[in-house]
Formats: structure tokens, C-alpha cells, sequence
């Protein structure tokens, strides 16, 4: 049984990976805090969902890149290769945030970050993409700065960063959603790949997780394929409202977490 729900949560986070650019965070940090409700024997802590998490990024964004580039030619390399380079820098600090951090404190943090990122995307979401006057130079600089701040924060809490770089890349450099998807999952592979071994260096991947974040990551690769296929045939507006459900379903989740935590329910 703890093989067959793993397995599903795989295949539905690279669906949603594939499909939103979100990296997979915004669902597997919220399942795996009540996971333990299916299945008494799976308990996770928040900073063992976070190290799940990111296992499982590492191979849905690979996959998912490799079918933008290769088959779709729809990745942007120039500003991903910028992009990526801010998020591998950030992210190889992400260990170092989570030792300093405690479960419930980091667990309000994701609250705070997913209201505010959500907040974000609703208001670009009115209205299309400004058109933004830059040189190639300043526009370099601000993906690096973009792809640095996300990368620290969003691997230490496990969202990949796809929730950050919706609405800073849509605001800052007028870049539409369907645009911003494999820029994202070219960032998440970069991001992940720093902060899985940031992790392993401050010993937070233990071999629980590790089989979790392996299992969900490899099964997360047939819901790549799903949402690649899936992204061809619907509209933005669509795209948007989807987008919008995830979000609220995953703040609602944590909300209630961090109420726990924190002994108001």
C-alpha cells in the first residue's frame, strides 16, 4: 500500500510539474504532513517532507527539460542558462537555512510564501504580461538575482521555485506562463541538483527519505510525459484557473498544519 500511494503521488506531482512549472513542492510537502492519516506507519516531519520533495524534482525536471529542448523547442536556453545559474547558487545554501530552522517556524514560512506567491500570480493573471523595455545585460543580471532568491528559498521549502518565478518573471521581465514553464523546469533541475547535495551534506536526506524521494521521483517521470502532452491543448485561461486551484488547495492544507503546530486548533 505505501508502495501504490507513493506511486501516485508521483505520477500526479510530474503531471503538475510538467503541466504548471511548479516543481512539485506545492503538493508533496502538504501530502507527505498527512500521509501518516492513509497510512500510519509513513510520518513524516516537515523537514523530511522538504528533502522528499526535492529528491523528486531532481528527476521530474531533468525529464521534463529534456522534452522541452529536444522535442518541443520550446526552452529559451539563453535566459535558462541565467536563470539556472542564480538557482544553483542560491539553493547551495538551502542545508545550511533548514539546521537553522524549526518545523513549525518552517512550515509558516511555506504558508507565508505560498499566500504571497499566490497573491502575486492572481494580480499578473488580470492582465497580460507588460512589455518590458531591457538590454540583454540588465535582463542577465535580473534573472540571476531572480534565479539566486528563489533557489535559497524554495529548496528550503521544497517548492522548486515554480510558486516564486511565476509572478517575478511575469512582472520583472513580462514573460507569459506557457514561456515561464520550461524556464522553470530548467531552474528546479538546477536548483535541486544543488540542494539535494546540500542536504546530504548537512545530513537531512536520511535513508527514509531518500526511498520515498527515489520511488515519487521515478514515478513522477510517467507524469511528465502526461502534463507535456497535456499543456498542448489547454487555453491559458484554463491554464490560469488550474493553476489557481492548486494554489488554494495547498495553502488551505498548510494553513491547517500550521494552526496545529502552533496548538490554535
Amino acid at each position: 500500500m505505501e508502495f501504490v500511494c507513493l506511486a501516485i503521488l508521483g505520477i500526479l506531482t510530474g503531471s503538475i510539474s510538467a503541466l504548471f512549472g511548479i516543481g512539485g513542492g506545492m503538493i508533496i510537502v502538504p501530502a507527505m504532513l498527512y500521509l501518516h492519516y492513509i497510512l500510519p506507519n509513513l510520518t513524516f516531519s516537515t523537514h523530511d517532507a522538504i528533502g522528499i520533495s526535492v529528491m523528486q524534482m531532481i528527476f521530474s525536471s531533468v525529464f521534463g527539460t529534456a522534452i522541452n529542448f529536444f522535442q518541443k523547442k520550446n526552452l529559451d536556453l539563453h535566459a535558462a542558462l541565467f536563470l539556472g545559474l542564480g538557482g544553483l547558487i542560491g539553493a547551495s545554501f538551502s542545508g545550511i537555512l533548514l539546521e537553522w530552522i524549526a518545523e513549525k517556524h518552517l512550515t509558516l514560512i511555506f504558508l507565508c510564501v505560498s499566500l504571497f506567491t499566490f497573491y502575486k500570480f492572481v494580480r499578473s493573471a488580470k492582465t497580460k504580461p507588460k512589455n518590458v523595455m531591457l538590454t540583454q545585460l540588465q535582463q542577465c543580471y535580473i534573472l540571476i538575482i531572480i534565479g539566486a532568491f528563489t533557489g535559497i528559498f524554495a529548496i528550503s521549502l521544497g517548492i522548486g521555485g515554480g510558486v516564486i518565478l511565476v509572478p517575478l518573471l511575469m512582472h520583472y521581465l513580462g514573460f507569459n506562463t506557457k514561456k515561464i514553464v520550461p524556464l522553470s523546469l530548467f531552474f528546479i533541475m538546477c536548483a535541486a541538483c544543488s540542494g539535494t547535495m546540500s542536504f546530504m551534506r548537512h545530513e537531512i536526506i536520511t535513508t527514509h527519505v531518500l526511498y520515498a524521494g527515489l520511488l515519487l521521483g521515478g514515478f513522477s517521470i510517467i507524469g511528465v510525459i502526461i502534463g507535456t502532452k497535456l499543456i498542448d491543448i489547454i487555453a491559458v485561461k484554463i491554464h490560469h484557473r488550474i493553476l489557481i486551484i492548486i494554489y488554494l488547495i495547498s495553502i488551505l492544507a498548510t494553513l491547517n498544519k500550521v494552526l496545529r503546530y502552533y496548538g490554535i486548533l
